[in-house]
């Protein structure tokens, strides 16, 4: 630390007080019976204020910067506005001592021999409280809620807004030792409020709120008259007896001298926010000073080891950001860091740590060895087993316990040095003197080598990671790289005041200067970027930069130089940069550029490490085809051209290297049609065929059909149009095919066929059958479309498709239940077999609906076909079997009709003869089995019924009786059983007249013939009428 005088005046009186405004613009001084306003940038009287009549000796500026107070021994208060106007003024009963603001509130406090007074700008009137003895000084706490009173008695009273005592601090010296000056600690990271104290007992003391003091009375050794705090509390001035301005910790370490002076201090401050202190002196000086705290710090890779509060050094690993604290408690002077060894020099002795374990990201350190002795240097180096002290000229070699081992003379200053590493007790230094020479000196020999000299003089150094390479920073500012083993200059670079290499890669360094960062890899162009401060140190991506007194680590991505490498094609060089710390981008160009370069090795490491998947496909694909003994480069360079998108230039790699197909297929598959086309130009046709296909396919798939079934017909492919034509139901485009394509093309025109059968379109399905000469289809079209007319008309002119017009047409007839055109059809068709078929389902279903009328014509008609089909001789005897069995089961059903009717319906249309003799036909007619529906007890009961009306009792009763034996119905149980009782009551014989006469023979026959329906006699069978069933003449 060192003080600058920056301005420099004097008054005629001694000056008491003063305060800055809280902008620092302004600084105010009580001198004699005035105020001088000055200027603090240059030191300027702005003005004088007069307002007292006897000297002032106290004056304090409001926080808010709106006002300030002066008191004087004329007993008065005056209050000032910021434009140096006073607007208010009260008294004391005695000499006002001291004032002081509240930082909050803006209350006045102002203490006089007697008493204290606070005032408010709210209040009328100011509160005054007795004091026991002399104020000397007060101080408000930073919440503004309690004001501390320092007395001349010793005492120190602590009192709330309100004025009332709530602590009370009596030092040991009692009125031996009165309280000159007190002030409260204004930092806002303290846990408590701390009061510092300064007694003409010359002690510094310091007490919390609560009254308990804070560690031990520090001894002054003069009277203080004046203390204050810098802004933040980090350090305290003490003025007075001594005739200077002394330099404190916060916890009372002194630290040094900021001026001496001529006569006593009565007051100092410190500008607000600043290093700038203002001192004013019994004889009326006023000296305005700048404190330039200088950074002592060590650096050692990732290790920074920085003073901070003068006494305490923190040790910050510039990778993990940890941090550690050593407290030293005495002014810190110089630091030295190297590996697992730290050095502190203070002002009677250097302390020597270690770290407690081998572990890189360990910061606990502690105390290896103490060297209680004063040492005068200007640089410190530590090593595993040494200290080195650097003074002037002169380098001393020191073991830990503080014996001298060895020392070397220099030629010049020495300007720079620094541990370069080595074995234990073996290390290198390097260093760099004010004449150009730069040597290299081991601890443990006493010869330096000399390096190289150069012109000017040395102010930074550092050595490449194999040694091979010097850079260094001159007075000029110059950055001078040299070959060590040759002392060749390499290259040089303005504008650098520090500079450091990287230690992961040997031609990459770094410089700073002139605001700017400076990134320079091998012999390439410098890359800048803005940076402030300092390079120390350069690792991997990470720059150490020293700002001001902060250590910061720069992450800095290598893109710069990893290109300068890329545009020379250096792709091995490019990617070892690369590793360092690049983006991902930066990766993925590399990728590229490598790969495009053939250079597949660094194109898959860089590639892996994007995880691009698809990239590291095509690299290992490319490398088995080397294997394979493949080694057309352009081929290879053109799939990574394609790879890349770039398309154009891949099809002329192709097209180079022999293989145009590769090209025109990947084009299609990108569906760059045009693009193929061009590229075939005037080509094979079939090429140019394949490729409108393949275009085709791409408009079908991404759902364009009509583009599609454009370009299939232009390609000649008209199945694939057809079929998307039918799918889309575009009947237009079909017909336009169907009438373009040449009958031979059998195949499209069958599709079109069926796909106008599908969309309902039948006329243009037939034209197109007729088109191929498909007759069957067609005919198989009018049937399915059921046009029987068109299929009869084409059944005529072709008679070998009549089986395939009336079956189909039967067959809808039966489904639409016109059976009997049915079976008129299928005999048509000469298929005698379905037409019995269907009349034989015919005359079931009549039967078993009670249609007996209609059994009895089904069963006619189909003794009619057999007859028919009797005239073939292969099946004439069973055909007329048949005919006759059909024959005979139509007359029963005709004649059973009467009877059923009778029986089930209310009303009879049939004689009660009728009745009479059809149901002594069925009885003569009906054998064991009675055909299917055919009831026996219906006739009998018949019977019996028209037997008994017409006077034929026997035959009734025979009826009756014959009934007995059946099954009766329900319905018909009651009407049999009266019917069976009241024939009894008849006479036992039969009408004459109704006896059957067999007009062959004249022989009369019984009314129940055992024999049927013949003559008893001539066995002549009886012709019945059809109407009323009485026996014909024959």
């Amino acid at each position: 630390m060192r003080a600058v005088l920056t301005w420099r005046d004097k008054a005629e009186h001694c000056i008491y007080d003063l305060a800055f405004k809280p902008d620092g613009t302004q600084l105010i001084l009580a001198a004699g019976n005035r105020l001088l306003v000055y200027d603090t940038s240059d030191g300027t009287l702005l003005q004088p204020l007069k307002g007292h009549k006897d000297t002032v000796y106290c004056v304090a500026y409001a926080k808010d910067g709106k006002r300030f107070a002066s008191g004087s021994a004329d007993k008065s208060v005056i209050i000032w506005t910021s434009k140096l106007e006073g607007i208010l003024k009260y008294t004391h009963n005695d000499s006002i001592q001291c004032v002081s603001y509240n930082p909050v509130t803006h209350q006045l406090a102002s203490c006089s021999s007697s008493d204290f007074g606070l005032w408010s700008p709210e209040q009328k009137s100011v509160s005054k409280h007795k004091s026991s003895s002399k104020i000397t000084c007060c101080s408000w706490t930073n919440d503004g809620q309690y004001l501390a009173l320092g007395m001349f008695n010793g005492i120190i009273s602590i009192r709330n807004k309100n004025g009332e005592e709530k602590v009370k601090i009596e030092r040991p010296g009692g009125s031996l030792s009165p309280i000159w000056s007190i002030c409260w600690n204004p930092s806002r990271e303290e846990h408590n409020d701390i009061l510092a104290v300064a007694d003409w007992g010359q002690k510094l003391s310091f007490y919390q709120l609560s009254g308990k003091q804070i560690g031990k009375d520090r001894s002054l050794n003069f009277d203080p008259c004046c203390l204050s705090y810098f802004t933040k509390g980090e350090y305290i001035l003490l003025g007075g007896s001594d005739k200077q301005v002394s330099l404190f910790t916060k916890d009372g370490v002194r630290l040094g001298t900021v001026g001496e002076q001529n006569s006593w201090v009565w007051t100092c401050k410190v500008k607000p926010d600043s290093n700038y202190v203002v001192v004013g002196c019994q004889d009326g000086t006023i000296s305005f000073y700048q404190l330039i705290f200088s950074t002592v710090h060590g650096l050692y890779k990732d290790r920074y080891a920085y003073r901070d509060s003068m006494t305490d050094v923190i040790v910050q690993h510039l990778i993990t950001e940890q941090k550690v604290r050593i407290k030293c408690k005495e002014l810190v002077k110089k630091i030295a860091i190297y590996k697992n060894r730290l050095a502190i020099q203070l002002p009677e002795k250097i302390l020597i740590y270690e770290l407690y374990s081998d572990d890189s990201s360990d910061m606990h350190y502690r105390v290896k060895e103490r060297i209680v002795k004063k040492f005068e240097c200007n640089l410190l180096v530590v090593c595993a087993d040494h200290i080195i002290l650097c003074q002037e000229k002169r380098l001393q070699c020191l073991s830990f316990s503080g014996v001298k081992e060895r020392e070397w003379q220099m030629e010049s200053l020495i300007r720079y040095i620094k541990v370069i590493g080595g074995p234990p007790g073996r290390e290198g230094l390097l260093v760099g003197l004010k004449n150009g020479q730069i040597l290299k000196i081991f601890v443990d020999n006493l010869f330096a080598i000399v390096l190289l000299k150069q012109a000017t003089a040395v102010r930074c150094l550092d050595m490449s990671a194999s040694r091979k390479k010097l850079a260094v920073v001159d007075e000029n500012d110059m950055c001078l790289v040299y070959d060590i083993h040759t002392k060749e200059l390499l290259f040089q670079e303005p504008n650098a005041n520090s500079v450091a290499w990287n230690t992961q890669c040997e031609d990459m360094l770094c410089f700073s200067g002139g605001g700017y960062l400076n990134i320079k890899a091998s012999t390439f162009p410098v890359h800048q970027q803005k940076l402030q401060g300092f390079v120390v140190g350069y690792h991997g991506s990470k720059i150490f930069c020293l700002h001001v007194f902060s250590m910061s680590a720069v992450e800095v991505p290598q893109s710069a130089p990893m290109y300068q490498y890329l545009d020379r094609k250096m792709f091995k060089e490019a990617y070892q940069i690369a590793c360092l710390g690049v983006t991902d981008t930066d990766w993925r160009e590399l990728a590229m550029e490598a790969l495009e370069g053939l250079e597949f090795e660094t194109a898959k490491k860089a590639f892996t490490r994007v995880q691009d998947l698809r990239y590291l496909e095509l690299i290992n694909s490319i490398e088995e085809r080397k294997k394979r003994g493949e080694t057309n480069n352009d081929l290879f360079l053109a799939d990574v051209f394609s790879y890349q998108g770039k398309f154009h230039e891949a099809a002329k790699l192709y097209k180079r290297s022999g293989h145009e197909n590769l090209a025109l297929e990947m084009y299609t598959d990108l569906r760059m049609f045009e693009y193929a086309k061009d590229f075939l130009e005037s080509g094979d046709p079939k090429e140019t065929k394949m490729l409108i296909t393949k275009q085709a396919d791409w408009a079908r798939n991404i759902n364009e059909p009509k583009a599609a079934v454009e370009m299939y017909i232009s390609a000649g492919e008209h199945v694939k149009a057809i079929e998307i034509s039918g799918d889309h139901g575009w009947v237009d485009t079909l017909i336009d095919i169907a009438r373009k394509l040449d009958k031979a093309e059998r195949e499209p025109l069958l599709m079109c066929a069926h796909y106008f059968k599908k969309l309902d379109n039948p006329g243009y399905a037939a034209e197109t059958y007729l088109k191929i000469g498909d007759l069957k289809s067609l005919v198989q079209l009018h049937v399915e479309t059921q046009r029987w007319d068109e299929a009869f008309a084409l059944g005529e002119k072709h008679p070998e498709f009549k089986d395939d017009i009336y079956v189909p047409y039967a067959q809808w007839l039966a489904e639409n239940d016109r059976f009997e055109e049915s079976q008129k059809a299928f005999h048509k068709a000469g298929r005698q077999q379905e037409a019995v078929k269907v009349l034989e389902q015919l005359t079931h279903n009549a039967v078993v609906e009670n249609r007996f009328n209609d059994a009895a014509y089904y069963y006619w008609m189909l003794s009619m076909q057999c007859l028919d089909i009797a005239q073939d001789p292969a099946q004439k005897d069973v055909m007329l079997d048949k005919f006759h069995h059909f024959q005979h089961l139509a007359e029963l059903y005709h004649g059973y009709h009467a009877i059923h009717q009778y029986t089930e319906e209310p009303f009879s249309s049939h004689l009660p003869e009728t009745l009479f003799n059809i149901s002594r036909f069925l009885l003569h007619s009906l054998t064991k089995d009675p055909p299917l529906g055919i009831s026996k007890v219906k006739t009998l009961f018949t019977l019996a019924k028209q037997s008994k009306a017409l006077g034929a009792y026997k035959l009734a009763r025979h009826a009756y009786d014959k009934l007995q034996g059946l099954h009766i119905p329900a319905r018909f149980q009651k009407s049999i059983e009266l019917g069976s009782l009241t024939i009894r009551s008849k006479p036992f014989h039969d009408s004459e007249e109704l006896v059957p006469l067999c007009y062959r023979c004249s022989t009369n026959n019984p009314l129940l013939n055992n024999l049927g329906n013949v003559c008893i006699n001539c066995r002549q069978p009886f012709v019945f009428s059809a109407s009323s069933y009485g026996a014909a003449p024959g």
